[in-house]
């Protein structure tokens, strides 16, 4: 990661932080009211092929269907309440802004796999590793759409894997390459503002 580039998810992670403090209080509290404990959701990823760390969200599922595998159709019936509007919306994500700070990720970059994929795919992960995981991306923001079809699809775990490590990894990671070989501040900061557009439209959301 570039020293520009690191400042800048200092810089703007520092201004969110202050800025999204009270509706993360809210948010918070709507989930401890509504759905209970726990508000937090710890999820495992991978931060490059050799180093795991803990990705923050809000927690959206039933704490017993909370696992390590990727979301799928068959889950959708454990999704809480709130959880529905925090998927929507990308909210459930703010906490990661934690993680920005501490330099886990970044605001711009591939999604930070789960281990079981890195240690399944590494000839994949050797490559799309190489650049900091990101809050959103390229990849993110042309394949999850497509991707939300056809995991809404998937009726069991194993069909899930199976259609995520066909279909969706290498997708994923042909635009993950494509943006390491052209990324620069200024197609970060577009990626940025394109992530925060569809937010604001409250459309469809990885």
């Amino acid at each position: 990661m570039t020293a520009g580039k690191r400042a800048l998810d200092i810089g703007l992670g520092l201004l969110l932080s202050v800025v999204l403090a009270l509706p993360m209080v809210i948010i918070a509290a709507l989930i401890l009211i509504r759905d209970g404990r726990p508000v937090f959701y710890p999820s495992t990823r991978m931060k490059d092929p050799t180093t795991p760390f803990t990705l923050w969200k809000f927690r959206t599922m039933a704490p017993r269907a909370a696992d390590h595998t990727v979301s799928a159709g068959y889950k959708n019936k454990a999704i809480t309440r709130t959880g529905h509007v925090l998927r929507r919306t990308r909210l459930d994500e703010l906490p990661q802004l934690f993680n920005i700070l501490r330099g886990d990720i970044s605001f711009v970059g591939p999604r930070p796999p789960l281990p079981r994929y890195v240690t399944l795919c590494p000839e994949i992960y050797t490559e799309v590793l190489r650049n900091r995981p990101g809050v959103t991306g390229l990849a993110t923001l042309r394949f999850h759409r497509r991707e939300e079809q056809l995991l809404a699809r998937c009726r069991d775990a194993a069909e899930t894997d199976h259609v995520y490590r066909q279909r969706c990894i290498p997708a994923k990671a042909k635009l993950d390459l494509i943006w390491a070989r052209n990324h620069s501040l200024c197609f970060d900061l577009r990626l940025i503002v394109e992530t925060a557009k569809r937010v604001f439209s409250i459309g469809p959301q990885r």
